[in-house]
């Protein structure tokens, strides 16, 4: 069973809004067991909200579409399901009389125009809207294959949706399916790979057919590896993922640094508060971005970082005449320096980026002060421009991360 969520409204297909609908209403599915196939976002226009619902209605067995339910001009949705089931519109008395005493209730008199929102397509059934004027239509609709579609059209007001669904959508769809079933997903954080890189080291996880499924994603240089497994309740698809993250993390080692809402900064927040060390940074190139994810991180516990320096150059005095503010001596003054002056246990050191273009080449220097020794790293920083400064703030913070890691 395959489900498609239809969003419709110029405001959508235009940008002015977001279809937070879609998101939610597929959320809901997943965690019912019904995987979702497809989103299709129309506006209103009614031959394209046709051709739509005639589309989704021959490829999936649930359709749940939102929007296009009140009385103005371009709310097509009524009309355009008619259309596309050939079948004429007729007007529901129970629903008209909720409509006019929901218009009473509130003092005023219903306008004419509110009319139409009691017109379904032949057939169909109404989905009561206990606090709004525009009821839902539920439709079972035979198709040439074996199993008929069941399509649900819900208002776009996000409020009066979110009642519907629960109150009378939900339990609908669980009645199609023979015995309870859900999809779980987990995800896997890894950093210092690229994503073609990090595939290859997985070899046949990433296989469409393959249960539980792996999906990859990457945002601003982290990869999430997301894991998706099906069953009869929540238990049985985390146990159905276990043999695929323990070989994750077999085969992929220090890249994995956390799951679900990790960020590096917060593996090293937990392993700074478990060493019971403080940290100090002194960043150039990265422009204070270090320090202030590993504030954020330590900002509901005790606060490891002791101090943040942006202004490197005034506050390490060495550096005032330093000629090269992009070498390893810069980097290696500035962790030495903030420890000393903030008596951190730990000093992370940032320098500039190197002049001119950031080719293959192209490298930043970074120093940790350890309470033993000054540790010095060059890394890599060609990557593309609207990424750069996050990008190396990661790879600085994933330094100190596994420097933790060896140091424990």
């Amino acid at each position: 069973m395959r489900a498609e969520v239809i969003a419709i409204g110029d405001e959508l297909t235009t940008g002015q809004r977001l279809d937070t609908n879609s998101q939610w209403l597929s959320q809901r599915l997943t965690e019912m067991g019904i995987p979702v196939a497809f989103h299709t976002t129309i506006g209103d226009e009614i031959d394209d909200n046709v051709a739509a619902f005639r589309a989704a209605i021959a490829r999936a067995e649930v359709v749940v579409v939102t929007g296009g339910l009140g009385p103005t001009a371009d709310d097509l949705t009524r009309e355009a399901l008619a259309a596309a089931t050939n079948s004429k519109l007729v007007r529901d008395e129970p629903s008209l009389k909720h409509i006019r005493q929901l218009f009473e209730s509130r003092g005023y008199e219903m306008p004419s125009r509110n009319v139409v929102q009691a017109d379904f397509p032949e057939g169909s059934k109404p989905i009561p809207n206990p606090h709004g004027t525009a009821p839902g239509i539920e439709m079972h609709i035979p198709r040439s294959e074996p199993n008929p579609c069941l399509l649900f059209a819900l208002p776009g007001v996000p409020a009066e949706m979110f009642e519907m669904w629960e109150a009378s959508v939900a339990p609908r769809i669980a009645r199609l399916q023979p015995e309870p079933r859900v999809i779980r997903h987990r995800r896997i954080k890894c950093f210092g790979v690229g994503e073609s890189q990090l595939e290859a080291m997985l070899p046949d996880l990433f296989r469409r057919d393959r249960e539980p499924r792996v999906g990859i994603t990457v945002s601003d240089a982290t990869i999430t590896l997301r894991i998706t497994a099906g069953g009869k309740d929540e238990a049985s698809c985390f146990s159905a993922m276990e043999p695929t993250v323990s070989t994750i993390r077999e085969l992929l080692g220090t890249l994995v640094y956390g799951e679900e809402d990790d960020e590096l900064e917060d593996v090293v927040q937990r392993a700074l508060h478990q060493q019971g060390l403080s940290i100090a940074v002194a960043e150039w190139a990265t422009e204070g971005l270090v320090g202030k994810w590993l504030e954020r991180a330590s900002r509901d516990t005790e606060v490891f970082l002791k101090g943040n320096v942006v202004d490197c150059v005034s506050a390490i005095p060495s550096l005032t005449h330093s000629p090269e503010p992009h070498s390893v001596d810069v980097a290696i003054a500035l962790a030495e320096g903030i420890r000393q002056a903030t008596s951190a246990d730990i000093g992370l050191g940032i320098a500039a980026y190197p002049p001119g273009e950031h080719d293959a080449e192209s490298h930043v220097c970074l120093a940790l002060a350890m309470p033993d020794q000054t540790r010095k790293l060059r890394l890599r920083c060609a990557s593309h421009p609207s990424i750069l400064r996050t990008r190396t703030a990661k790879q600085a913070i994933n330094a100190l991360r596994l420097a933790l890691i060896s140091e424990s």
